[in-house]
């Protein structure tokens, strides 16, 4: 039986990095709403309670019957987790002058205390709370403090040798800025909660294949191929598991990055693929004539996208799946703990319902940085794991106003110096930085403690917009030009959730900007984007 750790989610836009530091412990961990707790699930090796934008004090806070699993398995709380336990419990959380945000230092730590066994005197947490826990329940101690929480972490005062734990954190340990973090989440997961480490990319694809074989038979299966990380690796997973029983449909809409399709057929023929490449461009661009709202683009190439996909896969005839590429964070998103829909995701909820086929969906337990680790495990080429995230419109999205042939075109041989750059491109990260990008999956190896990476690896997403709403003044020799701007987009992130641009140097981007301007005709200046989602997005419609 495969062991799990179960996160309650509250609420926190931290969760699922909860679940990506569990998972980098090799152990198996499940994110459900906060009042979904599988009573009886015997797989249940532990639970974490996330933290949550309420207080405990809020009418509309969210509450759990803690009796399903305190006394069971062992049980850890984190911010608005730990402040729920006190609550619960008997304890005070009160509103007061000491509220804590970013930095702070613990100036107690109970060492001998399981959770906090390896710590380093004043080791450096993250806060990220309003009310404070101001008393801990009767039968709890207080196992670390800072300079201003009494109360920083709090646990159940054990009476008896080998009882069930409750350990409660007000800071957030899944954060890079809690330095010992990891540390504190390998203490409560391996060693309090047992876990024997068996989650891992091998295992995976082991038991992801057997379950395919399985499930699937020898019945076709259908899927439609993008490109893009997640649906390649499901590609390759379903290949090994049923052969030739695997169609894929790759669609071109004509808004690709430049000679892309091609490169990817090429690389699906080595792979060993069995694909269908349709080349639909006429038809998206004669439906998009003159539209310049973007929405009404994304529904546009979103409505042409099925029909011309479902098309190809009526002439498979005897097809009884479909498959998709669907990872863990598009179902988190889909539905938020209210079971409200938050964001919606192309590869969520369902089938159209005149194809008849059902749903095969091999990643949708794994996070992105897992999909990259199973592909390296499946032997797929480096550059194809290492793919940033590409919205499904493609450079429809990254273009203002209408959309023609001509402007992708313009769009397609500037982004292209941009993604050549951010490949070619080398830097030398140490420390943080470093360690950001190996946790991330990017091989590296440390030489003397830096790693040497491009800052294509260094970066979540990037991509070049076409202004072409808008027109600027510029000189080109001896002559007037008034031609478009060209915006460069980079951002660093973990799961999109959030980002921040790119910190490019200033030897690149002026580089990057010369070459796109001497080179691109139709364009005369170049700009980049150093806002941070939020406020904004990290695609410009």
């Amino acid at each position: 039986m495969t062991q799990k750790i179960i996160i309650l989610d509250f609420g926190s836009q931290t969760t699922q990095l909860i679940g990506r530091r569990v998972r980098e412990l090799d152990t198996f961990c499940e994110i459900l709403p906060y009042n979904k707790f599988p009573v009886g699930d015997e797989s249940v090796i532990g639970v974490i309670l996330s933290g949550s934008p309420y207080s405990v004090h809020d009418p509309e806070a969210f509450k759990v019957d803690l009796s399903q699993f305190v006394g069971k398995v062992p049980v850890l709380g984190i911010c608005y987790g730990a402040q729920f336990i006190s609550y619960s419990c008997g304890g005070k959380v009160e509103k007061t002058n000491t509220r804590e945000y970013g930095r702070a230092h613990l100036e107690y730590i109970d060492t001998e205390n399981p959770l906090f066994r390896g710590f380093e005197p004043h080791s450096q947490v993250w806060m990220s709370h309003g009310d404070s826990i101001t008393q801990i329940p009767e039968g709890f101690k207080c196992i670390a403090s800072t300079k201003d929480v009494k109360y920083a972490a709090f646990s159940l005062n054990h009476q008896r040798e080998g009882e069930d734990s409750v350990f409660a954190v007000q800071f957030h340990p899944e954060v890079f800025h809690t330095l010992q973090g990891s540390l504190l989440l390998k203490n409560f997961v391996v060693d309090i909660c047992g876990s024997r480490q068996e989650w891992s990319a091998a295992s995976f694809v082991e038991s992801t294949v057997a379950e395919l074989k399985q499930q699937l038979g020898n019945d076709r299966v259908i899927l439609g191929l993008s490109g893009g990380v997640d649906s390649s690796v499901a590609a390759v997973l379903l290949n090994r598991a049923i052969g030739s029983n695997l169609t894929c449909i790759f669609v071109d809409h004509g808004m690709l990055r430049k000679n892309e399709f091609t490169q990817v057929m090429e690389d699906y023929k080595v792979l060993g693929l069995n694909v269908i490449g349709v080349n639909a461009s006429e038809k998206f661009f004669a439906d998009l004539s003159g539209v310049t709202d973007p929405e009404q683009k994304r529904k546009i190439i979103g409505r042409d996208f099925v029909e011309v996909f479902n098309a190809e896969a009526k002439k498979i005839t005897d097809a009884k799946w479909l498959a998709q590429g669907t990872i863990y964070p598009d179902r988190i998103e889909s539905l938020n703990i209210t079971g409200k829909v938050i964001k919606s995701h192309h590869n969520v909820g369902g089938l159209p319902k005149e194809m008849h086929l059902q749903l095969c969906e091999p990643l949708k337990w794994l996070f992105k940085d897992e999909v990259r680790r199973v592909g390296r495990q499946l032997g797929m080429p480096e550059h194809l794991i290492t793919r940033h995230p590409f919205p499904g419109p493609g450079l429809a999205v990254r273009i203002l106003g209408d959309i023609t042939p001509e402007k992708v075109a313009i769009l397609q041989d500037a982004d292209d110096i941009y993604i050549r750059g951010l490949r070619n491109y080398k830097v030398r990260l140490s420390g943080e930085e470093a360690r950001k990008v190996l946790a991330a999956g990017v091989p590296a190896e440390m030489t003397d403690g830096e790693i040497e990476v491009s800052l294509y690896d260094q970066i979540w997403q990037a991509g070049a917009i076409l202004l072409s709403t808008v027109r600027s003044v510029g000189v080109m020799g001896d002559e007037r030009t008034y031609e478009h701007p060209v915006a460069l987009r980079a951002v660093t992130s973990t799961d999109a959730m959030t980002a921040d641009w790119a910190h490019l140097p200033y030897d690149f981007m002026a580089k990057v900007s010369n070459e796109i301007i001497n080179k691109v005709k139709g364009v005369n200046r170049v700009c980049y984007d150093i806002s941070s989602k939020p406020p904004s997005t990290i695609e410009w419609e």
